[in-house]
């Protein structure tokens, strides 16, 4: 695909576009980016688009494309006046993505709130790098080779931070119980 674009196909950069907004409005919703998360997409695929000559054949344009998601959050929250609130960061990130199916019973979908409010706030009080790492590996679904790509780490230092990061998280969550017991794809 990458090559398409690079031999001046326009169609096949749209086709990227379509195959990768969904998960990079996720990830600038959770990293903050809040209601400007979709600002931050169209900028990050901007960007992206004028950086092909830099991409790496053979690599994956998912994980370098959300590292470039992380950038422009990360410039959009540090230049904004006002630092983004809690409840913002939740409405924005499940406005990208539905979490509880309409159908759901209303108790099941109270505990699910009340967890995803907790476990948010937790991640809140992690340090930039563990909350990065966290959200990358679990709440955007990327595997640990993707992970490292994206935020351009060894992926010895994604397993040490994640471990920290989780340890922090079980402190910080004692009675909290991840659903799928802590799976690790790789």
């Amino acid at each position: 695909m990458i090559a398409r674009v690079r031999a001046g196909e326009p169609e096949a950069y749209a086709e990227l576009v379509r195959a990768h907004t969904g998960i990079a409005l996720r990830a600038a919703a959770a990293l903050g980016a809040g209601a400007d998360a979709e600002d931050v997409v169209q900028q990050a695929f901007v960007k992206a688009y004028c950086s092909l000559g830099r991409f790496r054949d053979g690599a994956s344009f998912r994980p370098w494309l959300l590292a470039i998601v992380a950038n422009e959050t990360r410039n959009t929250v540090r230049t904004a006046a006002r630092q983004r609130t809690l409840a913002g960061r939740e409405a924005a990130f499940a406005e990208a993505e539905p979490l509880i199916p309409e159908s759901a019973d209303p108790a099941v979908a109270t505990l699910e709130t009340e967890r995803r409010a907790a476990l948010l706030s937790a991640l809140e009080q992690l340090s930039e790098e563990h909350r990065l790492v966290v959200t990358y590996r679990y709440l955007l679904e990327m595997d640990e080779s993707e992970t490292a790509q994206a935020l351009g780490w060894p992926r010895g230092t994604i397993k040490s931070r994640l471990n920290r990061a989780l340890r922090k998280l079980s402190r910080l969550l004692p009675d909290f119980q991840p659903r799928g017991g802590g799976d690790d794809r790789e």
